[in-house]
């Protein structure tokens, strides 16, 4: 009964400093805040945030938004996915090192206020699962009520993982 005991307290000690040192171990990860470029730096966001070696980056949408006309979801999807390539190309990595991808659709007025799914696909397909870039990363992709910009068919989040 003793020896028994004092196993169970040897595991309970065990159990409590893996869980301690491991805890310790993730608090050290260093973490890095990435600005969001001019003309929003003073927006209360981040553009990526480094955790370790993960990148996780804040939804980007299209550069045609503030023209006149910002286009459908395909040249949208195209436009936005530009943009999260040049991000993660200033921090030397590539849409081969995005693990996860978050896809929001507002419904598009032109299909009676359903999502795109096609026109999104049709422009995603051009960067992932290529012969060029065949990682594929998990996904979601989602219809949503509404984009912060009011013509934003698409906004994108990703996270890329350093390889090693």
């Amino acid at each position: 009964m003793q020896r028994n005991r004092s196993l169970m307290e040897f595991c309970l000690v065990f159990v409590t400093a893996t869980v301690l040192l491991s805890a310790n171990a993730q608090a050290q990860r260093k973490v890095t805040r990435l600005p969001l470029p001019p003309p929003h730096s003073d927006f209360p966001i981040s553009q990526g945030v480094w955790v370790g070696d993960t990148l996780y980056l804040s939804g980007m949408m299209a550069s045609t938004l503030a023209s006149p006309t910002p286009g459908d979801t395909k040249e949208q999807t195209v436009s936005t996915i530009q943009q999260i390539q040049k991000a993660l190309e200033a921090q030397k990595l590539t849409l081969g090192d995005v693990v996860m991808m978050h896809a929001y659709l507002a419904g598009d007025p032109a299909k009676g206020g359903k999502m795109d799914f096609a026109g999104f696909m049709a422009g995603y397909t051009q960067f992932f699962g290529t012969k060029d870039q065949p990682n594929k990363p998990a996904r979601s992709a989602m219809q949503v009520a509404a984009l912060a910009a009011p013509t934003g068919l698409i906004e994108i989040e990703v996270i890329a993982v350093r390889p090693q």
